[in-house]
């Protein structure tokens, strides 16, 4: 019996090992419960919020907007121009987003649109695809509470 409990040990030890792996490269190669494309991203993160029917003063107190949005898109020829309505969860956390809409939030949405081309923006899959990128580079981003909707409420693309 001696002699055989090293050889039950290794092999005991081989055999968790390989089923660690095992689990690791599932979950690796199959992807989980976390989707790819932005799309389905914003669309389980508005799932996780509980969204209630709001009247007109209530959505303007949860409502941000940011105007003015000018900036090249990745062709260098076409300049978009844009404004848009950011919908929070919490009252407070609109006052957070206010805070820091024009040094972390502009940045964002410039960035964004400085790596879309005319064509991915045309169009409302383009728009439905800009907001859910937004949406999804943004809640990481604030301090507390969600943000729920991004709407685009001015869109221009022009040729310079």
């Amino acid at each position: 019996m001696k002699k055989m409990l090293p050889w039950l040990i290794t092999i005991l030890l081989a055999i968790t090992l390989i089923a660690v792996v095992a689990v690791i490269l599932y979950k690796s190669l199959m992807g989980g419960d976390e989707p790819k494309d932005s799309a389905a991203k914003a669309a389980s993160n508005a799932d996780s919020v509980k969204v209630e029917k709001l009247n007109a003063d209530e959505r303007v107190e949860v409502t941000s907007e940011l105007t003015d949005i000018k900036t090249n898109l990745s062709e260098p020829d076409y300049i978009a121009v844009m404004g848009l309505a950011f919908q929070m969860d919490k009252k407070s956390t609109k006052e957070d987003f206010d805070k820091i809409k024009e040094i972390q939030i502009r940045p964002i949405i410039i960035r964004t649109l400085s790596d879309m081309t005319p064509e991915q923006i045309n169009g409302s899959k383009g728009k439905d695809e800009l907001s859910s990128k937004l949406l999804n580079l943004i809640n990481p981003v604030l301090p507390k509470g969600k943000l729920i909707k991004v709407e685009i409420t001015n869109f221009i693309v022009t040729k310079l």
